[in-house]
């Protein structure tokens, strides 16, 4: 009678037990790779929205102080000391008269 030895694994067991560390490596690569591209996309939202609520603050700050919103983005940059990081966001600021809010629209600019 040919008995099998209890530690003797089946070829099923030996290819299983060679591969499943790959698979298990591959899938928390995966997850990294997705979490770290969730959290870029997030950071670049809070980015936009953190430069628009500067900007409307300082807008209506400067109604307060001078009695007028802003004539133009130039002008919040140089008095009111708001960096704009250009070669990441484009601001489009529209004024109709110095004593309606103006429309401020930040956008991400696109990479190539």
């Amino acid at each position: 009678m040919d008995k099998k030895s209890i530690y003797q694994k089946s070829v099923f067991a030996k290819i299983l037990s060679s591969v499943s560390p790959l698979f298990f490596t591959l899938a928390v690569g995966l997850m990294m790779f997705y979490g770290l591209s969730t959290t870029e996309k997030s950071s670049e939202a809070e980015g936009i929205r953190i430069l628009r609520e500067s900007l409307l603050r300082t807008t209506v700050k400067c109604y307060a102080v001078e009695g007028r919103y802003p004539e133009s983005l130039s002008y919040i940059e140089n008095k009111y000391n708001i960096h704009i990081d250009r070669s990441k966001y484009v601001v489009d600021y529209e004024i109709f008269a110095s004593n309606i809010m103006p429309s401020i629209k930040v956008m991400e600019l696109k990479k190539r």
